[in-house]
């Protein structure tokens, strides 16, 4: 059976991000997307806009000098325009470590990610990381 083309196009976000190619993240984005990030720190709040989601990408490698790495280990859909997505991730900055679960809740419109509402198994550890 093939795989639904919303588990796609996120998986193909996922292959994009690990690459770092934002050109083609733009590309599986509507224009208003919204990214919500958990957490009391620098990276967390509401990134709204493909421009405002990409920079934000953008700093989590930098902020991580390139180490952050993200392995996809589930995708869940239900036909309606949400995939929830399950990952590991891992990552050093200014001497600490962090290596967590994630998941991203996707919300698809048309053919284009319109909103990912992420979560994170330890919150206290991510703003500890992140801070």
């Amino acid at each position: 059976m093939a795989e639904h083309p919303h588990a796609t196009l996120v998986r193909k976000g996922y292959e994009a991000f690990t690459r770092g190619d934002m050109d083609a993240l733009r590309g599986l984005m509507t224009s208003d997307c919204t990214h919500h990030v958990p957490g009391s720190h620098p990276l967390s709040g509401d990134f709204k806009g493909q421009d405002a989601v990409i920079e934000m990408y953008g700093r989590l490698f930098e902020e991580t000098a390139g180490t952050m790495q993200v392995e996809l280990r589930n995708l869940l859909v239900d036909g309606r325009g949400h995939v929830v997505s399950v990952h590991h991730f891992k990552a050093e900055r200014q001497g600490k470590r962090i290596d967590e679960d994630g998941a991203i809740v996707f919300r698809v419109v048309g053919d284009r990610i319109s909103d990912l509402d992420e979560c994170i198994a330890d919150i206290d550890k991510s703003n500890d990381f992140w801070s």
